[in-house]
């Protein structure tokens, strides 16, 4: 697509400007890291828009402290004291949903992830959001936790201007298929080959 052009113009009754506009089902799958980075980074631009962030990581230990988490929290300040871009809201499976609590039990991580999913569905249903990422949700897919078809038939059916980025490897096919976008990280060379750990 040189210069931002398509290669083809569909007859679908709609303008150029219409179908620009279309909110986008982005899958980031793949056996090299940097699916979740570069959903991050599409989240930055969506921050600039002004358009209402979510994030919800699936598989993600709480107890873990990453980066782009530290960055969009602080994000998040900026737009409270400043009005500036949009507000940002962060979920961690690991620590609990904030909207449930099984206090006093090991945490069961296959009704975590429904829980988490039941949430995002009522989150679309209800346009709370206008860009979301789903780190990592491609696991408790793979795994049977939530059902593929579900969340084709959701993502379908969401109303309004709602970017969902879903992350994580092995997507199913019947989520990518059902993708607008999708991209396969593929690893050509990495620092991790030679021993050599992330540097955060």
């Amino acid at each position: 697509m040189p210069q931002g052009r398509p290669l083809a113009v569909p007859d679908d009754g709609l303008t150029t400007r219409q179908r620009r506009q279309r909110p986008l089902a982005v899958v980031h799958t793949g056996d090299m890291k940097g699916k979740s980075t570069a959903a991050f980074g599409l989240a930055l631009r969506a921050w600039n828009q002004g358009w209402p962030i979510v994030v919800y990581q699936f598989v993600k230990s709480a107890k873990w402290k990453t980066g782009e988490e530290a960055a969009f929290r602080a994000l998040a300040r900026v737009h409270a004291d400043t009005g500036e871009g949009a507000p940002v809201t962060w979920h961690k499976m690991g620590e609990g949903w904030s909207w449930i609590r099984r206090q006093g039990t090991e945490a069961d991580h296959a009704a975590d992830a429904r829980e988490g999913w039941a949430q995002v569905k009522r989150d679309l249903a209800a346009q709370a959001y206008r860009f979301y990422v789903l780190d990592e949700f491609t696991y408790p897919l793979k795994w049977g936790w939530v059902d593929v078809d579900d969340v084709v038939a959701a993502l379908a059916q969401r109303p309004g201007q709602q970017h969902v980025v879903i992350t994580g490897r092995d997507a199913d096919p019947r989520l990518t298929d059902a993708a607008d976008l999708v991209v396969s990280m593929t690893k050509v060379k990495h620092p991790m080959d030679a021993g050599q750990k992330g540097q955060g």
